[in-house]
């Protein structure tokens, strides 16, 4: 990749905006839409030359992309250089995605909320309406991560199906409007 076409540079910037509102730093969402796009592995000096940032900026945002696991570094044949590429298909990127926010964020709150209750079982100065909600958060909580826990094993093929149905999902369980 010699230079950024101005579609290239449009997806790549919007993914960056796109990653500040996920809570992640902007440099290491454009560095993964660009791993992304990419036909082919990049070293960290064509991800610096191509973003133009600083090379201090590729070298952390390419660990903590390596941290969630979609990118690694691959070597190229001739080229004594590092060299990374992003997780390509799609659904296991997401997969990915999902696996880690569910590990950083949906685990600990949920680890939180059970010590919550017991500890409100205990203690008459937390009132039944706090208990209730948090009994209901923490329900909420459970039953989708088991969801996605089972559906987190289905092959690609059978999730994009079950995706698909939308609608049709909803009729055949006897839900109305």
């Amino acid at each position: 990749m010699d230079k950024l076409s101005p579609v290239e540079q449009k997806f790549i910037l919007h993914w960056g905006e796109m990653g500040t509102k996920w809570g992640i730093n902007r440099t290491v969402a454009q560095l993964h839409a660009l791993l992304f796009i990419s036909p082919s592995p990049l070293n960290a000096e064509d991800l610096t030359r191509l973003l133009q940032v600083a090379r201090s900026n590729v070298s952390t945002s390419l660990k903590e992309l390596q941290g969630w696991g979609i990118v690694r570094m691959v070597h190229v044949l001739g080229d004594k250089r590092d060299h990374f590429e992003s997780v390509k298909d799609v659904w296991e990127l997401f997969r990915i995605v999902l696996d880690e926010r569910k590990k950083r964020e949906i685990d600990p709150t949920l680890s939180i909320l059970r010590e919550c209750i017991v500890e409100a079982e205990k203690d008459e100065a937390t009132g039944e309406y706090a208990e209730a909600r948090m009994r209901e958060l923490a329900g909420f909580f459970e039953i989708t991560t088991g969801w996605y826990e089972q559906i987190r094993k289905w092959p690609t093929t059978a999730l994009t199906k079950f995706v698909k149905l939308g609608d049709k999902t909803r009729k055949l369980l006897g839900i109305g409007d």
